[in-house]
């Protein structure tokens, strides 16, 4: 009787140290998770990889749009120098023996020829015979003469019917600017020397002055 209750104990103890030593067993689902988990997760990862595609490809366009070939630099540069000569106003001068005055270009002549043919010759040359406008356009043309006592025919003459001075593009003489010293009748014409505006017969043969506007330079 004895040797059956010790076995018995023996048996139980075995038993019972095997349990104890054993693992729980976990179930299945829980390292696995559910299904809608494991897509939210793919669908999270599949975002982050291309929100960083988007992230370099972006920084890849920023990179070569910074760094210009050397062809594309030369060719914006070219542009830019053809905008600039564009919009930049081209240097103004006077044709060769013509004398800058301010906005004129005057040409003092070396021969001698009555008015009309005076008034001819700057017409060829794609002018006029000299309009002043005031008293100190005239000082300063009269600085440019080279000889004391020269006559220089200028565009201004008197009309008849209307018995007075004109300019030859129309506009009449204000005696208040300049005044004019010698006869004012028929067949009159204007000249100027260093000192003063002479009236003289137009037939009379004396030098003149020419003037133009003046022209941009052509490249």
């Amino acid at each position: 009787m004895d040797t059956q209750v010790t076995y018995a104990d023996l048996k139980l103890s075995r038993d019972t140290g095997l349990e104890i030593s054993s693992p729980p067993s976990v179930p299945q689902d829980v390292c696995q998770g559910p299904p809608w988990h494991r897509f939210a997760l793919k669908l999270a990862c599949t975002g982050v990889i291309l929100l960083a595609l988007t992230v370099i490809g972006l920084s890849v366009t920023v990179i070569f749009l910074g760094q210009k070939s050397p062809i594309e630099k030369n060719s914006v540069d070219v542009q830019e120098k053809r905008n600039e000569t564009t919009e930049r106003p081209s240097p103004l001068t006077c044709p060769m023996h013509w004398r800058l005055l301010q906005e004129k270009c005057l040409l003092f002549s070396n021969n001698f020829n009555t008015w009309t043919d005076s008034l001819a010759d700057c017409s060829r040359q794609e002018s006029s015979l000299l309009l002043i406008q005031d008293q100190e356009e005239l000082r300063l043309i009269q600085n440019l003469m080279d000889d004391n006592g020269v006559f220089y025919g200028i565009g201004l003459n008197f009309t008849l019917p209307e018995k007075k001075w004109k300019w030859i593009n129309g506009s009449s003489l204000n005696s208040n600017i300049l005044q004019i010293t010698g006869d004012a009748k028929e067949n009159s014409c204007a000249f100027i020397t260093q000192t003063a505006i002479f009236s003289e017969d137009c037939t009379t043969e004396n030098k003149w002055i020419c003037q133009k506007d003046l022209k941009p330079i052509r490249n």
